[in-house]
């Protein structure tokens, strides 16, 4: 053995042709499988052996992860999987991290092809948003990080904001503005930038689940006058919940007006932009000062492939540049080819996450993708009418983009419980899997069409199951 590397490369050859044959045969059969099941807790603690301190033949960690973790993921792969907003992937993805693990990149910076391929990613991601082809962004774990990374650019970009990477952000009295609706995230990017929660502002939503502007314009007109400083206004393309858009366009006129920075949390809905049908519902998505969106969502990229962009030269590089003897920049040579993306975000160590989104969107095009996010929703308005057709099924919330809100009516003492019981079935059941969330006060079930592979029969299968299920409970609680 030579370092850690085999002595028999044409045995790791093998054990490596059968893992890819594996995995390509799974994602055919997917039908044929449960969308999850639990895993036994005999199972589970076979997996906690302890620190290895002996080596262990790979053919036989393979064939534990076959038997111990294979059957029990997640199950977003599958057409019957509806919950949250998980992507499915796909199979050029899966074989891109083959390659991307060959290569073992660090994307930090310095001169190399795989930082060449994230900037072209960029350029795409720019171009898909309408935004000019000076935009700087970088790719990250998921849109969680991609917003925090725009509130720290944005308040560093109001007049002497930058004093704040040296002295604090207590320095200041800045507020933002995001609706009732926004996701958990953007709050948490307010506490963990010291912000603080109570800096952002939560603005009511409508009953189309859209935030109420004149709410917005009088609370900065009170922000102001009481001595805080204005420096941000976060839209939403695709509520988490239902999957509402905000006025984005109109955001963008009173972010301006007010000389605020306007972000847009696109995590999902913003790849809508790649649908000719869709792109109108997003207007002024392409006037944001900077935008998050997930690839790993609709546009079926493996996990985690997160973006930001932001529209101004410099404004990232501002925030979170930093100078190091041990990271000179030279004229030649490796170090070279300046800026670095750890110059545009909190992380020097980076993996090549840009590889999977150039063989994905390079396979199926940026029309294909536009055409399969346009067929979710086709998906979602049709498992809507079958919800709207049947006594028994109430829809909850309009169906804006892929996500659909319903309950069962059903009579018994306590609705939501009943409904909450009734998902948790269809889950161990393994026929689908949707989520839940609360709607008006009421405990919804949430199907949120994501995958490229589900179909109207699918939707129509987790529906039928349903009623089944509710009333198998029904009869049995007689």
């Amino acid at each position: 053995m030579t370092g850690l590397d085999p002595d028999n490369w044409d045995g790791l050859r093998a054990l490596g042709h059968q893992m890819v044959d594996d995995m390509i045969d799974r994602l055919s059969t997917l039908r044929d499988r449960p969308v999850w099941q639990p895993m036994p807790e005999e199972l589970r603690a076979r997996l906690r052996t302890g620190l290895p301190h002996d080596p262990t033949p790979p053919e036989e960690l393979y064939a534990r992860f076959r038997e111990l973790v294979e059957p029990y993921s997640t199950g977003n792969v599958h057409p019957g999987f509806m919950g949250w907003v998980h992507g499915g992937g796909t199979a050029i993805g899966m074989l891109s991290e083959l390659l991307v693990g060959g290569l073992n990149a660090n994307c930090g910076g310095r001169d190399h092809a795989p930082i060449e391929v994230e900037r072209e990613i960029i350029r795409w991601a720019a171009e898909m948003c309408g935004f000019p082809d000076t935009t700087t962004g970088l790719l990250v774990t998921g849109s969680s990080m991609a917003n925090m990374i725009a509130v720290i650019t944005a308040s560093r970009a109001v007049p002497d904001g930058l004093e704040m990477r040296a002295k604090g952000v207590g320095t200041r009295k800045l507020v933002g503005y995001a609706a009732a609706t926004a996701h958990g995230c953007i709050a948490r990017a307010f506490d963990l930038t010291g912000l603080g929660t109570d800096a952002l502002r939560v603005i009511p939503v409508g009953a189309d689940n859209r935030m109420i502007l004149p709410e917005l314009e009088r609370a900065i007109a009170r922000d102001r006058a009481a001595g805080l400083e204005p420096f941000m206004v976060i839209g939403t393309a695709g509520t988490v919940d239902t999957g509402a858009i905000d006025d984005l366009n109109t955001l963008a006129d009173i972010a301006a007006r007010e000389n605020i920075w306007f972000h847009v949390d696109g995590a999902f809905g913003a790849l809508a932009m790649l649908s000719d049908a869709l792109r109108p519902g997003l207007r002024g998505l392409e006037r944001a000062d900077s935008v998050a969106f997930d690839f790993h969502k609709w546009a079926q990229v493996q996990y985690d492939a997160g973006c930001i962009l932001v529209r101004r030269p410099g404004a990232q590089a501002a925030a979170f540049a930093q100078s190091r003897a041990y990271l000179a920049r030279e004229d030649r040579g490796l170090a070279t080819n300046a800026p670095w993306y750890c110059d545009l975000g909190p992380d020097l160590s980076r993996g090549f996450r840009a590889l999977k989104v150039w063989m994905t969107l390079g396979t199926y095009g940026a029309d294909g993708m536009g055409d399969m996010i346009a067929n979710c929703c086709a998906i979602a308005r049709h498992l809507a009418d079958r919800i709207k057709a049947n006594p028994r099924l109430e829809l909850l919330a309009p169906v804006t983009l892929n996500i659909v809100c319903f309950r069962i009516i059903a009579p018994v003492a306590d609705l939501d419980h009943f409904n909450g019981e009734v998902v948790k079935d269809l889950h161990e059941s393994g026929i689908a899997a949707p989520s839940t969330t609360v709607i008006n006060g009421h405990k919804a079930i949430r199907a949120a069409i994501v995958n490229h592979r589900t179909t109207n029969a699918d939707v129509d299968r987790m529906l039928d199951a349903l009623l089944n299920l509710a009333d198998h409970r029904l009869l049995t609680a007689r």
